[in-house]
């Protein structure tokens, strides 16, 4: 008969969702520039400290939204546009040519066919007053066009792209916003939540709080940076993560993690 301990708290996440978010951000330090995560990422806050000034149209609003988060990302040098919504007219990713590095200011990326062309990404009007939704949503976007230049498929192959997607939002900074935004409640007054402004989540909300979780470990953020940018009920569950993490770190962790820990 197996005996229960009464005072030892399930952990997170199962074991191998675990293993697979540590290995994914293995992946990542290995395929997008690890070495600007260690120097130069930041944790992306939603305060005005991290997006700045006033504006006069959701148009204007959206372009000051996206440059500071093409910023954060590290991929100021790729060759991206933003347009109205009505504008976009190509919603695949086109052939590029790419340098080793795919982010910081060694990146060289250029579209194969035009080399003077642009990448047109749009945005859903809707979430100009959702300003979390809209950072989250453009990092995603972002995240995308990183992953499916990978020059190798994340842990468990092409059928894990979508979560890998989130996952690297979360590596390039914006795990706190994205945690915010993994999950809109559906109910209530039409006031409480626009559905059209809300972007599509791919890890769980507990699987997105064990990704800030690994940024803020790898990154040295002490939690009390975190939690009073979080949800409510979502800071008990962060504080849990990097508990679990802090004991575990030396049976979980690669190698490409430790290096940047130490």
């Amino acid at each position: 008969m197996k005996i229960l301990d009464l005072f030892t708290s399930k952990p997170l996440l199962e074991e191998g969702v675990q293993r697979w978010l540590v290995d994914t951000y293995s992946w990542a330090i290995e395929q997008f520039n690890g070495d600007l995560l260690k120097h130069e990422s930041k944790l992306v806050l939603p305060t005005n400290e991290f997006f700045p000034g006033r504006v006069s149209s959701v148009h204007e609003m959206a372009e000051r939204v996206f440059e500071q988060t093409v910023k954060y990302a590290g991929m100021q040098n790729w060759p991206l546009k933003l347009v109205a919504p009505n504008v976009a007219t190509n919603t695949q990713i086109p052939a590029l040519t790419c340098s080793r590095l795919l982010r910081g200011d060694s990146a060289h990326i250029v579209i194969t066919q035009n080399e003077g062309s642009m990448i047109e990404i749009g945005y859903n009007p809707a979430q100009v007053n959702q300003p979390q939704d809209l950072v989250s949503s453009f990092a995603q976007v972002l995240a995308t066009l990183l992953v499916y230049q990978a020059p190798t498929l994340p842990p468990g192959g092409k059928d894990n792209i979508p979560q890998a997607i989130d996952l690297v939002a979360c590596f390039m900074g914006f795990g706190v916003i994205f945690v915010n935004t993994a999950f809109q409640f559906k109910g209530g007054c039409g006031s409480c939540n626009n559905r059209f402004a809300n972007r599509q989540s791919t890890l769980t909300e507990l699987e997105t709080v064990y990704s800030l979780a690994l940024f803020c470990l790898l990154k040295s953020v002490d939690k009390s940076k975190v939690l009073p940018h979080l949800k409510g009920h979502l800071r008990s569950t962060f504080k849990k993560a990097l508990k679990e993490l802090g004991k575990e770190k030396e049976q979980l962790e690669p190698v490409a993690l430790l290096s940047l820990i130490n």
